[in-house]
């Protein structure tokens, strides 16, 4: 393959990156405007908070095959308006059970274009022969950012629909412009769908990177979607005003990914998950501690540098595994992933609702300890590798 048609592919996928989670990230930021709009507790906002990771969890058994058989671009093409859509859903949800399915909705198409992106920038990695997965996230990440900033900065002028509509409009319009121009990468195709694996068939890293991925993004969909309460709860500041808290952590998300490539060339995969682990462990114990408010902001770029490597780098290694089963392999990890992230919000919604805030997000910090130990796994050895 052409070098110049691998690198519109890296440049257009790191762009896609970027224009997919800006409408999650304006959700994220709304999260506490929508709370107090509909008169919800926290355990409420748990249950309806579960729609997501449902959805995701269905939705992700038929997302690796589909991708494969209609092809990633056209993939994107469908699945960016219905993004679009399904963002709406929860910002005109007139209750409880009305917020679940919404959320459900908006869960099933992210689901459906997380797969589909890391399944194409797995690809481009393999046959550029470098390292971008992290920058790819860290456009994610910057997205996220960008999404959540928008919507603590409009909200209170133009209203949370208002809000949806600049940021899921305008993404959308741009990433199915940019997706119809994704050059091919790998055989797609009903032909090249392959049958299920058996659990017995699958490599032992995929399940340990899958446990890894659960833990780490446990960490980061609990900051994504209760940072903003911690910081209304600890200041009275407006609602609308408390999600510059998600623009911290998700900026310094972005950042952390943006330095990944770099620091996992110089200094390994390994080294890099550890020193991001512990990271994440500090920043979560600067958010649980008695401290002042500005230690609080700290935290929330700590978690973020924290959790920043975790996603690129398990995505890096079961695309890895074997070519044949790619599509499958990050569909598995992504369901770990995607569930850690979207099952971390409502768990820590119990605890907060039950304990305090404090305790629900410390609860988090065991399973990173034990990330240190599953991170071995992000190195694959030749058997697994090479395993039919």
């Amino acid at each position: 393959m052409e070098h110049q048609t691998i690198k519109r592919g890296v440049y257009l996928i790191m762009a896609l990156f970027c224009l997919q989670p800006m409408a999650l990230g304006a959700w994220l930021a709304l999260i506490p405007f929508i709370k107090e709009t509909l008169e919800l507790s926290k355990f409420d906002m748990s249950l309806s908070l579960l729609g997501m990771p449902v959805a995701v969890l269905i939705a992700l058994q038929f997302a690796g095959g589909i991708s494969t058989r209609i092809g990633i671009r056209r993939l994107l093409v469908i699945m960016f308006p219905l993004q679009c859509l399904a963002g709406f859903l929860p910002i005109l949800a007139g209750g409880q059970v009305m917020l679940f399915f919404a959320l459900a909705a908006f869960g099933t198409t992210h689901a459906f274009m997380e797969v589909g992106l890391n399944v194409y920038a797995g690809r481009v990695e393999k046959r550029a022969a470098a390292h971008i997965m992290n920058r790819c996230h860290g456009f994610w990440a910057l997205g996220l950012m960008a999404g959540s900033f928008i919507a603590t900065s409009a909200a209170g002028a133009i209203g949370s629909v208002g809000v949806m509509a600049v940021v899921a409009v305008g993404s959308t319009i741009l990433g199915v412009i940019l997706a119809r121009q994704m050059p091919k990468m790998g055989e797609e195709g009903a032909e090249h769908v392959v049958p299920r694996r058996r659990v017995s068939e699958m490599p032992g890293a995929l399940l340990a990177i899958g446990a890894f991925m659960f833990l780490v993004t446990l960490a980061e969909g609990a900051m994504s979607d209760w940072s903003a309460v911690y910081l209304s709860e600890r200041q009275s500041i407006d609602v609308t005003e408390a999600g510059i808290a998600v623009t911290i952590f998700a900026g310094f998300m972005a950042f952390g990914r943006f330095c990944g490539d770099w620091l996992k060339h110089r200094f390994g995969a390994l080294m890099l998950a550890r020193v991001s682990v512990v990271l994440a462990i500090a920043g979560l114990s600067l958010l649980v501690a008695p401290l002042p408010l500005a230690a609080a902001f700290v935290g929330f770029a700590f978690v973020g540098m924290g959790v920043a490597s975790g996603y690129p780098l398990g995505v890096s290694a079961v695309a890895a595994l074997d070519d044949r089963n790619e599509a499958a392999n990050v569909a598995i990890m992504s369901t770990c992933a995607l569930t850690g992230f979207l099952v971390g919000p409502p768990v820590i919604g119990f605890l907060s609702d039950v304990y305090s805030i404090r305790i629900g997000l410390g609860a988090m910090i065991p399973g990173l300890i034990a990330c240190l130990l599953l991170a071995k796994w992000l190195i694959p050895s030749e058997s697994e590798t090479t395993r039919p």
